[in-house]
């Protein structure tokens, strides 16, 4: 059987969810979180490998509730994503930063782990099945590094009632081609459209709109492009700027604007749900909780916490 990763991007502050670390937030009946729920999806549509982008001060606590009872099912590994993990020459640009690099980065850090065709997903996303059987599908066919698939969402989707969102707005042919994303903040629902802030204007999306929820399916070449990226990124940053990030969504819309690579939009009609807020938790659970009744899931997944 090929190869194929899960690689599960945790290494994120979440400062919007308050107390506690998000991704770590049990949400079902037997204290799963999230990633035990996606982590079934994907093996249940073929993934064999699991990768953690960690940071390191995380890893006790992250393997007493998770990475302990995966690693019984699946192979697994862990990546760490460090602010200072950049190289020697840009070592003035860490001052005045508190936080690491960006999705680009998390994605580089598991280049000495990930050696096969891989799919990348935020840890506090829930993306339904739907999407991991795109993905691997999509995944174990015959690729080269320029092949890029995308799970791509409705927008409707994947509004938060807490708060506003930062989605990859997509233009996507007729073809399922990706030819434009665009990193977009601020989106909150309104009735019967949505809003997103733009230069510090208001604009209205479709709720229909394709989105990007940073699930990309890649090959293993493509460290190399991230690599090469990340130090001219680094080159540009100026010191001030401390919130910069190197963000794949930006990454992979830059290549393709120099027509370097093809993405590939595959597309999900799943309800996404995730815990950005704290107020999210509660809807959640009972998202969860819906599932288990309808019988997507069963009772306990992985075993108890």
């Amino acid at each position: 059987m090929k190869k194929v990763t899960l690689v599960v991007m945790a290494a994120g502050i979440g400062s919007r969810f308050g107390q506690g670390i998000k991704q770590l937030a049990p949400v079902g009946p037997g204290g799963e979180i999230i990633m035990d729920y996606s982590i079934y999806d994907a093996m249940e549509a073929g993934f064999n490998k699991v990768v953690f982008v960690i940071r390191r001060n995380l890893e006790k606590d992250f393997k007493e509730i998770i990475g302990n009872r995966i690693e019984k099912v699946v192979e697994v590994g862990y990546a760490y994503q460090e602010l200072e993990d950049i190289p020697e020459q840009f070592r003035d640009k860490l001052e005045g930063r508190t936080k690491p690099w960006g999705t680009g980065q998390a994605i580089l850090c598991c280049k000495d782990v990930v050696h096969e065709p891989f799919l990348v997903i935020n840890a506090d996303d829930y993306y339904g099945k739907e999407a991991y059987r795109a993905a691997y599908d999509e995944l174990v066919k015959p690729h080269g590094w320029t092949d890029i698939s995308m799970v791509g969402f409705c927008l409707k989707n994947t509004l938060s009632q807490n708060g506003t969102v930062t989605r990859g707005v997509c233009q996507v042919d007729d073809s399922h081609m990706l030819r434009d994303i665009e990193e977009t903040y601020e989106i909150g629902g309104r009735d019967g459209y949505a809003v997103a802030v733009k230069n510090g204007e208001e604009i209205r999306l479709d709720l229909d709109s394709t989105v990007s929820m940073n699930m990309w399916g890649l090959q293993p070449e493509f460290f190399d492009v991230l690599e090469q990226g990340f130090a001219d990124f680094l080159s540009k940053v100026r010191k001030e700027e401390v919130k910069a990030e190197y963000l794949l969504p930006a990454i992979i819309g830059e290549l393709l604007k120099e027509g370097k690579v093809k993405v590939k939009v595959l597309s999900s009609h799943d309800q996404w749900f995730g815990v950005t807020y704290q107020e999210d938790k509660a809807a959640v659970i009972e998202a969860i909780r819906d599932l288990i009744a309808k019988g997507v899931y069963p009772e306990r997944v992985f075993g108890e916490r």
